[in-house]
């Protein structure tokens, strides 16, 4: 594997521990400096109504200047919003607060196409094994990024500053990472020539169910863990214990990532995504019951392996669905139709855990899960199980 990939997933490892270290504080910020319990999870929500602003924009910018320019911009960005939010914490001033997690969420949101960058930076064979190993690089997050949370918060006298001085250390390292990156040129990457109509591209059952796993997958994930820090504050758990299930969580989420394209390859799209839809399906059913702190791991293992087989299927999936003219368009719809939906449920997953509980929040997320099964069999039956070969 070509080592542009191999930095591409340190990248990622730090992207997603300062991911990691927002989910743990995040929601006990906003319950400190929120006007009420119901914007306890807005924090969480303007960070992801960031990444979402930044999906389109983020995608256009890198096809005009370059992948690793691109990347650059977008770790700047959340250096200041890192900025703002320590100013805000300061300050207890809620509203610059979430201004702050805005901030880094479009941050993120040029981070969220490092997995496209490594499938431009291996030879076609190795598409999948190298969007296994971007996203593995989670795996080295999971015990970074709740490590940072438990031993950064309470290093300075205002609560959960040093949280965020450890984020803006993890931007400066993926900055000095990317320096020693080389990746292709955006002429080489994105290419010239006859494009089809973007809604023409959207309206194929290929594009259909792999934008709709993503979706389902990530947005069932995100509202279930966003959720689950006040669900067992309210439970009566402790920070360590909070911290250590979303470790468990992460793990799952991406442990998997060096073996998932190994199994795409073997069983198939198709397969994948149905097995990743029954894991969260089983997140949802495990939560109805009275488990204890061991609950909520298994749960929360049981969530992170739905999305791992959800989600990274249909980023290979999705690469199908393009002509190298049409990639920069392709992938701004839908990375911007993925994260509106997990901005959605962020901002949901604050009301629905006080209004229904754990266990209602799980209840409600269950149909949802599956609906990914009923877009594979309309799949089959509008194209007969034939995904058009566009390779970007």
């Amino acid at each position: 594997m070509p080592l542009t990939v191999t930095l591409l997933s340190l990248c990622q490892a730090l992207l997603v521990s300062g991911n990691i270290l927002l989910i743990a504080v995040s929601p006990l910020i906003g319950a400190r400096l929120a006007p009420g319990p119901a914007w306890a999870t807005a924090p969480v929500a303007t960070q992801l109504l960031g990444l979402m602003c930044a999906t389109i924009p983020a995608s256009l910018i890198m096809a005009r200047l370059g992948r690793k320019r691109g990347f650059l911009l977008g770790n700047l960005l959340g250096l200041v919003g890192v900025g703002v939010a320590a100013w805000a914490l300061q300050a207890e001033r809620f509203g610059p607060f979430m201004l702050g997690t805005w901030l880094i969420g479009v941050g993120i949101g040029f981070g969220t196409l490092y997995r496209f960058a490594a499938v431009e930076a291996a030879p076609p064979a190795l598409r999948d094994r190298a969007i296994g190993l971007v996203m593995g690089g989670g795996v080295l997050a999971a015990f970074l990024g709740p490590w940072l949370a438990r031993t950064s918060r309470e290093l300075t006298e205002v609560p959960f500053l040093g949280s965020f001085l450890g984020l803006g250390l993890l931007y400066a390292l993926a900055l000095a990472l990317l320096a020693f990156t080389r990746l292709p040129p955006a002429q080489r990457t994105h290419g010239e020539g006859p494009a089809r109509p973007l809604a023409e591209i959207l309206r194929q059952p290929t594009f259909i169910v792999a934008a709709l796993s993503a979706l389902i997958g990530y947005g069932v994930m995100n509202l279930a863990m966003t959720a689950t820090p006040l669900a067992m504050q309210r439970a009566g758990f402790a920070f360590d214990h909070v911290a250590t299930t979303i470790q468990w969580h992460v793990l799952a989420m991406f442990l998997p990532s060096f073996v998932t394209g190994r199994l795409t390859a073997r069983f198939g799209v198709p397969t994948m995504i149905s097995t990743g839809c029954l894991l969260l399906a089983g997140c949802g059913l495990l939560a109805q019951f009275e488990a204890g702190l061991h609950g909520y791991y298994a749960a929360l293992i049981l969530l992170g392996l739905g999305w791992n087989f959800t989600f990274l299927p249909a980023t290979g999936l999705l690469t199908e669905t393009y002509r190298p003219a049409e990639k920069a368009r392709t992938q701004a719809a839908n990375e911007c139709l993925v994260f509106t939906t997990v901005s959605l449920t962020a901002l949901l997953a604050g009301p629905l855990e006080a209004g229904l509980g754990w266990a209602g929040l799980n209840a409600v997320l269950l149909p949802l899960s599956l609906l990914p099964l009923g877009a594979l069999a309309w799949q089959r039956l509008a194209s007969g199980a034939q995904r058009p070969q566009i390779r970007g």
